[in-house]
């Protein structure tokens, strides 16, 4: 939406057990009863859920990276002993497919999660 730089005001009367409810729901999801009702009108996604997905995305990349650093650790084995048997060859090829799958399903659950963000 644009923003004329006019904020408006909405009065809402609602219980007094349920504002304290929605109060103690920021209050455990760390956000402002502002944003809890804006994001659930706007059926956007929570600032406390973003961060946790922000975080999930970070930790996610870190372990491909340890992935790919252990890959590269053992192609400079290989290449220094320019020799790797056929079982070793076969568990680590079972490890790049299974790699590959992996990749692929995270790929597809960050693109969902960032049209996520983008609401």
């Amino acid at each position: 939406m644009e923003n004329d730089g006019k904020e408006g005001l909405i009065l809402i009367r609602i219980q007094k057990n349920r504002k304290e409810h929605w109060k103690k729901i920021c209050l455990e999801k760390q956000i402002s009863l502002t944003n809890l009702i804006i994001d659930s009108v706007e059926n956007r996604m929570m600032d406390n859920e973003r961060k946790k997905v922000l975080a999930f995305i970070e930790k996610q990349d870190n372990i491909f990276v340890k992935i790919e650093t252990n890959i590269n650790q053992i192609a400079k084995m290989v290449n220094g002993q320019k020799f790797i048997s056929e079982n070793e060859l076969q568990k680590f090829s079972n490890q790049l497919t299974e790699i590959a799958k992996l990749k692929a399903q995270q790929n597809e659950v960050f693109i969902n999660i960032y049209s996520m963000l983008g609401k």
